[in-house]
């Protein structure tokens, strides 16, 4: 009997150690750079697109992924792209380059303020500016459209500076 028990402790200790070493990812180093590979559409995403590697489904849709984030928020009446999105726009511009088959259209939106082709005008400036961050990351043309809704399509209907920051940005639809 003493000996069964030396046999099979090897054995028990083995099968715990194995099952302890699943992993479910969380969103802990996500944020990191966009240095190293993904998957494409439809595949498995690492580290680039923030996954621990367990997401099945399209790298687009994973929440833990830099991917997930396809809204860029601008200042008060800029096109300049603020350095908080730095690193999920270089994520976009990794997949799309990973994926030529990948379409995307950029909306630049506007706040309420200011005349209706003005906004027209600064939503576009907008879109074009994170085109060109995106072709300047290695992203062909043919991959990106563009298009200005101004002040169309507010997220906010309100008429105060919280809703009006949530206006002024720019989206990333991949169709």
């Amino acid at each position: 009997m003493k000996t069964l028990r030396i046999l099979l402790l090897p054995l028990v200790l083995g099968m715990l150690v194995l099952s302890g070493c699943s992993s479910t990812g969380t969103k802990d180093g996500a944020e990191g750079g966009a240095g190293s590979g993904m998957a494409g559409e439809g595949g498995t995403s690492t580290s680039a697109a923030g996954g621990g590697g367990s997401w099945t489904g399209s790298p687009l849709d994973n929440p833990d992924s830099l991917l997930y984030e396809k809204v860029v928020y601008f200042d008060f009446d800029t096109a300049e792209i603020r350095p908080e999105y730095v690193d999920t726009l270089r994520a976009h511009a990794e997949y799309l380059v990973n994926t030529p088959s990948a379409h995307v259209v950029i909306e630049g939106h506007c706040d309420e303020r200011g005349s209706r082709e003005y906004n027209i005008a600064l939503g576009e400036r907008r879109a074009n500016s994170v085109k060109r961050f995106l072709e300047a990351e290695g992203v062909s043309p043919v991959q990106i459209d563009t298009v200005s809704y101004g002040e169309e399509r507010p997220v906010d209907p309100g008429h105060n500076e919280a809703a009006w920051a949530k206006n002024r940005r720019a989206e990333l639809v991949y169709q």
